[in-house]
């Protein structure tokens, strides 16, 4: 359990309090643990879909995306805004860490998280008109199964920082009970489509990675917050539009 509270610590607000003695290796350990916590945050949200049904679908909407950020703490929204600042701005990867370490957000940055929360906004207008209420729950489970991903293919891009100990203990084990575990939930929700959800999604994360490799030379604490944002608007994307297709 000490494992599954360090994921439960690590991605969102709670107060969890570790009494246990925690060593280096249980950081990365605790990744068999993260599509987990994805799928309690998921079943939040589905909460907040179903208790405001009775609004209007933009309220419903706005509540979901509000409550999204609050619950994890905008990490993830942090290092995706970083990200952006960093890999647009640095030419260099030493210009590019040097970016994502500043505190301050730049018109980039801004920019993004912008864009990114109002297409949020528009898929879970989405969701809540159809009631489609398997898809936050894929979604959220997507956006940690990304994290597991990219500690696992990636070395730690800095010398070091938070993310450092999650990425150096990051081993098969971890990688294969996350996966079995995130593709058995997507298929057993959404069938046939969700399996192709999860392939186009798949393939999309590997590409994000290998780019943010070659930029900076591996990963760091933002670009796994970035890559996680970014594979919850492809899952939202993706499943709407396998939603709709009636052939399935």
């Amino acid at each position: 359990m000490k494992r599954f509270f360090i994921a439960l610590q690590f991605l969102t607000i709670l107060p969890i309090r570790i009494k246990a003695e925690i060593k280096e290796k249980d950081f990365g350990r605790s990744l068999a643990y993260f599509p987990i916590v994805g799928l309690l945050l998921g079943l939040v949200l589905v909460s907040v879909l179903f208790a405001f049904n009775f609004l209007p679908g933009f309220v419903t909407a706005a509540l979901m995306l509000t409550i999204s950020v609050i619950i994890t703490g905008g990490i993830h929204l942090d290092g995706f805004a970083d990200t952006c600042d960093g890999l647009y701005a640095g030419k260099s990867k030493q210009e590019a860490l040097k970016v994502m370490r500043d505190p301050h957000i730049g018109a980039v940055g801004a920019i993004s998280v912008a864009s990114l929360l109002i297409l949020k906004f528009a898929l879970f207008y989405g969701i809540s008109l159809n009631f489609l209420w398997k898809i936050p729950v894929i979604m959220a489970v997507w956006g940690r199964y990304s994290q597991v991903l990219s500690c696992y293919l990636s070395g730690y891009a800095r010398e070091n920082g938070k993310a450092k100990y999650f990425i150096e203990y990051a081993s098969k084990r971890e990688l294969f009970f996350s996966t079995v575990f995130t593709l058995a939930l997507s298929v057993s929700l959404m069938k046939v489509k969700g399996l192709i959800v999860s392939v186009l999604t798949l393939a999309m994360l590997l590409l994000i990675i290998n780019y943010i490799k070659r930029r900076i030379g591996g990963m760091t604490g933002d670009t796994i917050g970035a890559t996680s944002e970014i594979t919850e608007m492809a899952v939202l994307f993706l499943a709407l539009i396998c939603a709709n297709i009636p052939c399935f």
